[in-house]
């Protein structure tokens, strides 16, 4: 992959729109949820009764302590389904705001980095022995919506 290397983690940084915890609200379900970090928190449970309660959470620090709750059940598929909710998530949100999808775009073919010592799967554990699949979920979409504006024009 040419280009260099982008790194992202805190919504107060550069490229911070790229966490899931960045203000963005997405439709999904028809529901409204604050950032993907709810909807992905909440999709960790089978009750509607715990999705709500995430969804309804102001923040999403706090959404996703709770998501990370386990005296919640989590749903039995939840590791084999965790990706396909992810890229859910963060398509919502990439094709929901034009200012993203551009941002996404500007981005080339650089390698997209969520740089953290926190996640060592969504994230790259800090030292870059981690899966970092938000990175590639995000170069993935970045793909799509490139060949998908090409196919317009």
């Amino acid at each position: 992959m040419s280009g260099h290397t982008i790194n992202f983690y805190s919504v107060s940084e550069e490229y911070g729109e790229f966490s899931n915890f960045a203000g963005y609200p997405i439709l999904l379900d028809g529901k409204r949820w604050p950032t993907s970090e709810h909807y992905f928190q909440a999709q960790k449970f089978q009750e509607t009764s715990h999705q709500e309660a995430i969804r309804k959470e102001q923040s999403p620090m706090r959404a996703a302590r709770m998501g990370r709750d386990r005296k919640r059940p989590l749903r039995k598929d939840w590791e084999s389904g965790k990706d396909a909710i992810m890229r859910q998530a963060v398509l919502a949100k990439f094709t929901q705001h034009a200012d993203l999808r551009e941002l996404l775009l500007s981005t080339g073919e650089s390698r997209l980095v969520e740089h953290t010592t926190n996640d060592s799967y969504w994230g790259d554990g800090g030292d870059g022995s981690g899966k970092n699949r938000l990175g590639q979920l995000l170069m993935e979409i970045r793909k799509k919506l490139r060949e998908a504006g090409e196919a317009e024009g």
